[in-house]
């Protein structure tokens, strides 16, 4: 991950030409860097395992068929988390890896390109970062800080959340990027947060990560989150598993 954001990232940081970002739609981008990104992390991981499936964000953009290897034993790859950001020369972004099986990640990488942070977690194994187990802790503010990801949701929810939701906490602004959401959650600057859209590329890995350290990331039922149910909305994090507990009583009031 730290070569590839040195080859293929960094070099086009603010340095991006005319032609080298496209939209997806829905206001998506995607850049030149991500497209190289990800062909080396693929090419990287093919030489570490070779057995397992390959999804990767901008592969599964140009066929969508490729989503129906997350039932299977498979790498996960976000080649630039942020691209938003990172389009418009600004942090934060990132790459993300999980490896799933069973439907579910069995570990997981968070790179931040810029300040190196890695967060790493695997099974029942607790969550690091740089190396350092690390154990999720509450931001202990009154009210608690919430980073709401409104931007995906049908209008109407969207004011329900506003309404029903936003007033039981002090509101920041999101990040635009999950490999830095997630690490927000653990690291005492969030409390609790709400994911609308829950493509496994954002998710697999911070999911992992955020529950091996102690905090808790399900969808609003309690159920958890599992890479192959491709289409499924929800997905609420918190920085303890009662933090996540109240926002799922308050979520719940939405229906």
């Amino acid at each position: 991950m730290q070569r590839v954001t040195e080859q293929a990232i960094l070099p086009r940081y603010r340095n991006l030409a005319a032609g080298e970002v496209e939209d997806k739609g829905g206001n998506d981008p995607v850049t030149v860097a991500d497209k190289e990104s990800e062909a080396l992390l693929r090419e990287g991981l093919a030489a570490l395992d070779d057995t397992l499936a390959f999804v990767g964000e901008e592969t599964a953009h140009a066929d969508p068929g490729i989503l129906d290897r997350l039932d299977r034993p498979c790498w996960i790859v976000d080649p630039v988390d942020g691209t938003r950001n990172f389009a418009s020369g600004k942090p934060p972004f990132g790459i993300i890896i999980a490896r799933a099986e069973g439907g579910e990640a069995q570990s997981g990488w968070i790179y931040d390109c810029l300040s190196g942070r890695f967060c790493t977690a695997h099974r029942g194994q607790g969550a690091q970062v740089d190396g350092v187990k690390v154990a999720a802790r509450p931001t202990g503010m009154t009210p608690p800080i919430a980073a709401l990801s409104l931007i995906f949701m049908q209008e109407e929810r969207r004011e329900a959340t506003r309404r029903h939701i936003a007033p039981q906490y002090e509101l920041v602004d999101i990040p635009y990027c999950a490999a830095e959401q997630y690490p927000r959650l653990a690291l005492g600057v969030n409390d609790v947060s709400i994911f609308e859209r829950t493509l496994a590329w954002d998710h697999a890995a911070g999911a992992l990560w955020l529950n091996e350290a102690g905090g808790k990331a399900a969808r609003p039922d309690g159920s958890p989150y599992r890479v192959d149910e491709v289409g499924r909305t929800g997905l609420l994090g918190a920085a303890s598993p009662a933090l996540w507990d109240e926002l799922a009583e308050l979520y719940a009031r939405l229906d």
